[in-house]
């Protein structure tokens, strides 16, 4: 199977599964590369995996998605490729362990949002940036309540404040923390600690079974959420002109008054 977008490759006897974001610097979560992550994912169920570790290329896990595959005319096939992508991790055929370093924004972090386990190198920066430019992010605004509670949800999501690896680690949401240039190190112990060691049926059902929230917040919460964006917010002329001004590197002007 080839990938532009992701790289694949099975390690430790074909019982590790992992994904690459390879497109660096940025390594931007465009439509392409969320549907070759879905492909993977599906192969990745014809083997008998211990886990899947989503990974990226480069100093930064993800800036996020595409900006321009956010404008009107595009919008809806964006959102759908990436519930699609957010139900297919949980429905994985084994846990999910999303390897980030460097910049985790947008719907970058909405993908390791939607990893079971975090591993984070202390480089890493996490936010949900999307106010900042007219928008809101409902994978994220479904995910993080469910992942940090609905306070320190709602904090990053209305401010797009920047989270760093230690405050992602103390607040639960990363789950392993490793020095810097020691990701893959760390994440090779990890797995042979927790998961090498343990069957594959035990994980695919415990990871079944851990996924009940996340889960329950995709199947009910983000439907109604992705129409509150569709119908409601981009009914609006502010989230075009906020788009626009960061695709044209500008400030937006901003319409302040209630509609």
């Amino acid at each position: 199977m080839r990938f532009h977008r992701i790289k694949m490759h099975f390690q430790h006897q074909g019982r590790i599964a992992r994904l690459t974001l390879a497109a660096p610097k940025a390594n931007i979560l465009d439509r392409q590369m969320m549907a070759e992550l879905n492909l993977a994912l599906q192969h990745c169920a014809e083997h008998p995996l211990h886990a899947i570790v989503i990974g990226a290329e480069g100093p930064h896990f993800s800036f996020g998605a595409s900006v321009q595959e956010h404008m009107p005319d595009q919008i809806v096939g964006t959102l759908a490729t990436l519930h699609a992508l957010l139900r297919r991790l949980a429905s994985a055929s084994a846990p999910t362990i999303a390897a980030v370093q460097g910049r985790c924004l947008g719907g970058g972090f909405e993908l390791a949002l939607g990893c079971d386990l975090m591993m984070v190198e202390d480089s890493a920066i996490f936010a949900a940036p999307e106010v900042k430019l007219g928008v809101f992010a409902p994978a994220a605004s479904a995910l993080l309540p469910v992942k940090v509670g609905s306070a320190r949800a709602a904090g990053l999501l209305l401010t797009g404040v920047e989270l760093s690896a230690f405050e992602a680690f103390s607040s639960g949401l990363a789950n392993r923390l490793a020095p810097k240039g020691f990701l893959d190190p760390e994440l090779e112990a990890w797995l042979d600690a927790d998961f090498l060691s343990r069957p594959p049926v035990t994980l695919r059902c415990a990871a079944e079974a851990a996924r009940w929230a996340v889960r329950e917040a995709l199947d009910k919460r983000l439907p109604v959420l992705e129409r509150l964006y569709l119908d409601k917010l981009m009914a609006a002329p502010e989230p075009l002109e906020g788009l626009k001004a960061f695709i044209e590197k500008r400030e937006p002007e901003w319409h302040l008054q209630l509609h």
